[in-house]
């Protein structure tokens, strides 16, 4: 395809390139990432060192947000506005954009064989939605107030009285994000349904391109709940409503009778939560499909199972929808509906072991290459499992209403998009930085990265998992030091206990500055290798099947040199024993005389298939058998 120049602000800012948006995605997304880790090491020294000045940073800290960090220290107030901020920051400002809008915006098309997104302007426009959603999200620290304190699920009446500005700040943000997931999502769903090139059958699609299909179901049925209910609760704060606001509601002892009340608390959470849950897997389906594509590249073999894990995954999708109220056994559901969630729960945890374990079997006799990539996603697999086995305990109203609002939540919940989801994202980095820059990454860098990301991580969340067994509630900004049964003046048994508790806060804080400082390696390795790494010496360097590979490096706008056709499944590897790397295509390998261990999808079956050269319009082409 034709390339033509464009001037910088339509090539690089208001550009429709899906590679081009991917990227903007991915490097906005990373900064709020970033953002979202410097909250939490505050909050991890204020819950480790309770009434202390925070080092090094309390001062800018005074000087930025005033009162609240008095002296350099977090007050109560300020800490719930860090612990609701970081949430929503972490998974709708970092992780979500991150899997779903760079991941996807980048990669979807190319490994489909379309020249582009199906609806380019609405893909720039829905991250010229995002950006704005994020900056109003930042600007709340500074509405007066600050910003929101009521969580990163903003329950009501607590999210409609507190008297923060910040609280609407972040209501409006959460408006444009979620317009901007719409838009990104039906670009997926249309372009993976209309633009596959011929010969792309269903079971020929890359995992990865499955994963993300489903995934922008999820978030175009599960969004606009959340985000008519983001209107109601706006209403409820700015127009005197009461969607969301009861009868004889009392605030510090006082009656507020200017409520016409009759609205429903609840209400809310339900709608939060019917997004919510689908959540997770917005979060964990995107990673799962970056990992099949590392494990397969790495193993040099075909992915065990894989028309099983795309019925998982159509499986999950589904459940995904049908279980949201586990995360409210607290308040009260009867028995009977109780019973359908934790059903629901218990029976969407098969399709999630169904994949896991088929790629756990990929691994089996496989020739494995323990490139960085490879490590993350190896290392994936146990963190993912570590934070599904300790969602069972959560999905039975017996044992959720226990630990519901202790930290064994936040150990659970941390371990599925930490060390889960996240390490997926780095693997994803390390793969496919070359096909995005033509540079590799250091792998020495890369090693260091993976290592001390892997242990510290484990410092920091396994911890969580015993303080909340051991009675720490959430959400506590003295750590739980008040908390009766987390209070070091216990005796017996209950006291040694509760020092233990308060002592892995230590633990914990020290090792998130420590992850943080693992972290640096990483910035300086991308940064620099984007500009002056080592060069790819060839435009398929991990010697992969998928059409992404057989692209010009990076790749350019239109894509494709000539028009993709497929002829084959997307994981065509151990065709040989021969692993040995090349920088020749492997048409130029065959007529070499050499042996391959992988065959492009592109590359024609020897007399075996052709291509129907008149496909309908809109729909892949089918093959033929050749005369």
């Amino acid at each position: 395809m034709a390339s033509h120049e464009l001037g910088f602000i339509r090539k690089y800012v208001f550009s429709i390139d899906h590679k081009v948006i991917g990227i903007q995605y991915a490097l906005t997304s990373l900064i709020f990432l970033l953002i979202g880790l410097m909250l939490m090491l505050v909050m991890r020294w204020q819950l480790a060192n309770p009434g202390e000045p925070v080092p090094v940073v309390g001062g800018a800290l005074e000087s930025v947000l005033g009162e609240p960090a008095n002296e350099g220290k977090i007050s109560a107030d300020l800490y719930n506005s860090f612990g609701a901020m970081h949430g929503t920051i972490m998974i709708f400002l970092g992780i979500v954009p991150l899997v779903f809008g760079a991941f996807a915006n980048y990669l979807v098309p190319l490994q489909v064989g379309a020249v582009d997104m199906a609806f380019p302007k609405l893909n720039m426009l829905s991250y010229h939605l995002y950006l704005p959603g994020g900056l109003i999200m930042l600007a709340s620290f500074f509405a007066p107030g600050g910003a929101a304190q009521a969580g990163w699920t903003s329950y009501p009446p607590l999210a409609t009285i507190i008297p923060t500005d910040g609280q609407t700040y972040w209501l409006v943000a959460m408006i444009f994000l979620i317009t901007s997931s719409l838009l990104g999502s039906i670009n997926i769903i249309v372009t993976v349904i209309q633009l596959r090139a011929p010969g792309l059958t269903w079971m020929r699609l890359p995992y990865f391109v499955w994963s993300e299909f489903v995934t922008a179901f999820l978030l175009l049925l599960a969004f606009p709940p959340l985000e008519a209910g983001a209107l109601l609760q706006l209403m409820d704060r700015l127009a005197g409503t009461s969607f969301f606001m009861p009868h004889g509601l009392i605030l510090s002892g006082k009656a507020m009778t200017e409520l016409s009340g009759g609205g429903s608390p609840l209400l809310w959470q339900h709608l939060f939560w019917f997004l919510g849950h689908p959540e997770v897997y917005v979060l964990i389906l995107p990673a799962m499909g970056i990992v099949t594509e590392v494990i397969a590249n790495n193993t040099r073999k075909p992915i065990f199972g894989y028309r099983a894990m795309v019925g998982s995954a159509l499986a999950i999708g589904f459940l995904s929808m049908v279980v949201w109220a586990h995360h409210m056994y607290v308040t009260g559901m009867g028995a009977g509906i109780s019973m359908f969630f934790q059903t629901t729960t218990t029976i969407i945890s098969i399709p999630s072991v169904i994949i896991m374990t088929c790629l756990m079997l990929s691994l089996w006799g496989g020739s494995i290459r323990f490139t960085v990539p490879m490590m993350f996603a190896i290392a994936f697999l146990p963190m993912f499992g570590i934070g599904g086995l300790t969602g069972l305990p959560l999905a039975f109203t017996i044992s959720d209403v226990a630990l519901h609002d202790s930290y064994y939540i936040i150990g659970h919940f941390h371990y599925v998009v930490a060390p889960g989801t996240i390490f997926a994202v780095f693997a994803g980095i390390y793969y496919w930085f070359p096909k995005a820059t033509g540079r590799h990454l250091n792998q020495a860098l890369g090693y260091v990265h993976f290592w001390g990301s892997l242990v510290c991580m484990n410092l920091i969340f396994f911890p969580m998992l015993i303080q909340g067994l051991g009675g720490m509630g959430r959400r506590m900004s003295d750590g739980g030091y008040v908390y009766s049964a987390a209070h070091p003046a216990n005796e017996g048994v209950i006291g040694a206990l509760s020092a233990t508790v308060m002592h892995l806060n230590g633990v914990i804080a020290w090792s998130a500055l420590a992850l943080a400082a693992f972290q640096l390696p990483f910035m300086v390795n991308f940064f620099y290798s984007a500009f002056a790494g080592r060069r790819v010496e060839s435009d398929n360097p991990w010697q992969a099947t998928t059409l992404e590979w057989q692209t010009p490096t990076p790749p350019p706008h239109g894509n494709f040199a000539h028009e993709m056709f497929v002829y084959r499944e997307p994981y065509a590897y151990s065709l040989s024993h021969s692993t040995e790397p090349s920088a020749l295509t492997p048409d130029a390998r065959v007529a070499a005389g050499e042996m391959i261990d992988f065959e492009p999808q592109n590359h024609p079956i020897a007399a075996a298939a052709s291509i129907d050269p008149a496909p309908r319009k809109g729909k892949p082409s089918k093959q033929v058998p050749v005369a």
